[in-house]
């Protein structure tokens, strides 16, 4: 009997110990206040898949309190981070192709992302993710605008002798070609670099423009309306060995709940834009808006200055753009 009950005890051991084995935790990084969009997007990620009970726990790391905004890519290619919310494009030093999901005039709306996210554009750009041991859980475009601290900016001469951010190497290079002189940073470093003075203007999404208060800071915002320059893809992304060595369970619990986090992206975004234009005028700075043709002049020097030089500098650019183009 004593041995009986021993061997059970052991056998009873062993099993909670392979459970407890097969139990994940993952890492997931971001830049943003947990009131941001994007922290709801990985919220939401994980709760759903605490919720399916398959001993896998996601723990969000926001306000880049685990790497830097412009320093989680890197990382999460060699396995050192498990998943981040991440602007794409911030990884173009090393990817250029992915410079491309910050090219201004790409993407006409919300829903034309949404087609680009299930295109074979995307695939493609897919499969350079998946080169860095990358892959995309949740796809999500947000859309943007401008502010001014002194001054309104609809049209290209508007950014002339301005000191401005822009949130990728495409938007530098057209703004350059305005005119304006370039000061790279993350946009959690917009409230900083506007108030010491070191920029008088700046465009990234409008998500961010409300989660770093930059309506503090500003006289003018010029938002997305039914005309938007700027848009920016920023997916929830995953290493991928990392999500290969899950369980069957487990791979489908995450993948059910990012399908579900992307659904609610992209209602998200749609409101995004008004909401922040409500908050900049209820904190009393100037509403201006892009006109068709100022979108147009934008363009048009987005041609040759942007669009040109990414042709020129990554090998299938050329191919790139035209799949982008393509999608109706």
């Amino acid at each position: 009997m004593k041995m009986t009950a021993l061997k059970a005890a052991v056998t009873l051991a062993c099993f909670t110990l392979g459970s407890a084995a097969q139990a994940e935790t993952l890492r997931l990084s971001h830049q943003w206040s947990a009131t941001d969009v994007r922290n709801k997007v990985a919220q939401i990620v994980a709760d759903g898949v605490a919720e399916a009970g398959v001993d896998l726990d996601i723990q969000i790391f926001g306000s880049q309190s685990l790497f830097k905004a412009r320093e989680q890519y890197r990382p999460l290619s060699r396995g050192q981070l498990d998943m981040t919310v991440l602007p794409l494009s911030y990884a173009g030093g090393q990817q250029p192709a992915f410079n491309l999901t910050l090219m201004p005039g790409l993407v006409k709306n919300h829903d034309h992302a949404a087609r680009l996210s299930a295109s074979p554009f995307m695939a493609a750009l897919e499969e350079k993710m998946a080169d860095d041991d990358v892959m995309v859980l949740v796809h999500g475009y947000l859309a943007g605008g401008f502010v001014g601290k002194d001054k309104c900016i609809t049209k290209p001469e508007d950014v002339a002798g301005l000191q401005i951010r822009a949130a990728g190497k495409s938007f530098e290079q057209m703004l350059a070609g305005a005119g304006a002189s370039i000061a790279s940073m993350a946009s959690s470093e917009l409230y900083n670099g506007m108030q010491t003075g070191v920029l008088t203007a700046a465009n990234t999404s409008s998500s961010s423009f409300v989660s770093y208060r930059i309506y503090e800071q500003v006289s003018c915002y010029t938002p997305a309306g039914d005309v938007a320059l700027w848009f920016m893809y920023q997916p929830l992304l995953m290493n991928k060995a990392k999500f290969e060595s899950l369980t069957d369970d487990q791979q489908a619990a995450l993948l059910a709940a990012s399908e579900k986090a992307q659904a609610f992206y992209l209602e998200e975004a749609k409101k995004e834009d008004a909401v922040s234009e409500q908050i900049f005028r209820d904190a009393g700075v100037e509403i201006a808006q892009m006109t068709q043709a100022d979108f147009d002049a934008w363009r048009a020097l987005a041609q040759e200055t942007s669009y040109k030089a990414f042709i020129e500098e990554v090998p299938d650019g050329q191919a790139l753009l035209d799949m982008a183009f393509a999608v109706e």
